[in-house]
């Protein structure tokens, strides 16, 4: 596939190579060994609910932050020359991050450098989105975007695997040791995967799309940004009513990963079998961002969106019958087959209807609905537990979310599109 790409837009597809790597550690072993660390009756260690507490915490000061930091960056890297730099500071920090936690001997320690991490991981993405304009065409975007995540997801596996299989025969090759190598193993390598895949996204990007530098760049963001939610507010309703749609969807779309885990472990199932099919999900999210790729180059975008929306309305409801790690590893090939699909259809479509002077701004916006998604399925997961419900119930109310943000995108799509 890599053949039919220019060489910025393979260094760009690259760089999601690198990042899913992070993103698949997060989803599966970073709890596992933060729980490890905290669960315990010792000073200082804390239960497991507290546990759980705390770390759904940290993801939630992570959102928040990111969420009011990414609009101010991405304005500010929308300034001429700018948008390299930012990016390659916010990697070089994630990946120094990443490598850190491997060796944090407290569950305190531990949480704190992972937030340090997931902060400038997510900041890096809020550039790298941006960047979508400058390395390829508007008819292209589809295709690449797809591409990003397809090959994020497949290549994601090799330095998971390596971890994986430090997690799982680590206490049997090296021993009950001071430091727990197996974590330390799978935080470096994870580190340096995401490192060295950036590298060529580094090398050869250049910002095409720009605004003038210009003095108090800081200030002039606050209030640039200010200006741009009143237009869209009031002038640019295809673009207001897609983020509505965006939100609703994408909140369903984040709650199912972060909570992929936690559904498990409420039903009792075996965590490494569960951790096995969301490594077998990866090869199948790279399967389904592929074959929606090559569909992009056919049809329309939005109607393309709207069938991965259905069929996470579908996932929803069979969440209903989960009772075994069979039916798990059925809702996991489900959650592949549109994954991928759903968010790069849905970077690429919103590429198209922003202004590209202005994308890193845009972007910015982008992911305070991004990123601050999953706090509304999040809380619904909640009650329904709070209220004596089960995990099954919880997932399938999130269906609600795939409904309504099914209404709002054809809301969108029939606006007209603004002059750019």
């Amino acid at each position: 596939m890599f053949k039919n790409l220019t060489k910025e837009e393979r260094a760009w597809v690259l760089y999601d190579v690198g990042n899913s790597a992070f993103t698949m550690l997060a989803c599966s072993l970073i709890p596992i060994w933060f729980k490890s660390l905290a669960i315990g009756t010792a000073p200082g260690q804390i239960t497991g609910d507290q546990a759980t507490a705390y770390y759904s915490l940290s993801i939630a000061i992570v959102t928040v932050i990111v969420a009011l930091l990414g609009p101010i960056l991405g304005a500010i890297a929308d300034h001429k020359d700018t948008k390299k730099i930012f990016f390659t500071t916010a990697v070089a920090l994630g990946v120094v991050g990443c490598i850190l936690n491997g060796f944090a001997t407290t569950w305190v320690a531990f949480i704190v450098i992972y937030i340090l991490a997931k902060i400038f991981y997510q900041a890096s993405l809020t550039f790298y989105d941006s960047m979508l304009n400058d390395v390829t065409t508007e008819d292209r975007m589809d295709q690449v975007s797809s591409y990003g995540y397809a090959w994020g997801y497949i290549g994601s596996c090799i330095p998971f695997t390596v971890a994986l299989v430090a997690y799982v025969l680590g206490p049997d090759m090296f021993g009950k040791i001071p430091g727990n190598l197996s974590k330390i193993i799978g935080f470096t390598v994870t580190g340096i995967w995401w490192f060295l895949v950036t590298l060529p996204l580094i090398k050869n990007y250049k910002q095409r799309n720009y605004v003038e530098t210009e003095k108090h760049a800081i200030a002039k963001a606050f209030a640039k940004i200010g200006r741009t939610l009143k237009k869209i507010a009031l002038e640019d309703k295809k673009v207001l009513f897609f983020l509505i749609a965006f939100f609703l969807y994408i909140d369903g779309v984040g709650t199912i990963i972060d909570n992929c885990i936690n559904i498990g472990t409420d039903l009792g199932l075996n965590t490494v079998g569960q951790v096995i099919f969301l490594l077998a999900t990866q090869v199948v999210a790279w399967i389904g961002s592929l074959v929606f790729a090559r569909l992009s180059t056919k049809h329309d975008t939005v109607p393309l969106i709207l069938v991965c929306i259905v069929g996470y309305f579908a996932v929803c409801l069979y969440a209903l019958t989960l009772s075994t790690i069979w039916h798990f590893g059925i809702l996991a090939f489900g959650v592949g087959c549109f994954q991928g699909s759903i968010q790069s259809l849905s970077r690429s479509y919103y590429s198209k209807i922003i202004p590209p002077e202005n994308s890193g701004e845009y972007f910015g916006l982008y992911d305070i609905f991004a990123k601050g998604a999953s706090f509304l399925g999040s809380a619904v997961i909640a009650a329904v537990k709070l209220a004596g419900g089960t995990i099954n119930i919880a997932v399938a109310s999130l269906a609600v979310f795939f409904a309504l943000g099914f209404i709002f995108l054809k809301i969108s799509d029939k606006q007209p599109m603004k002059n750019r």
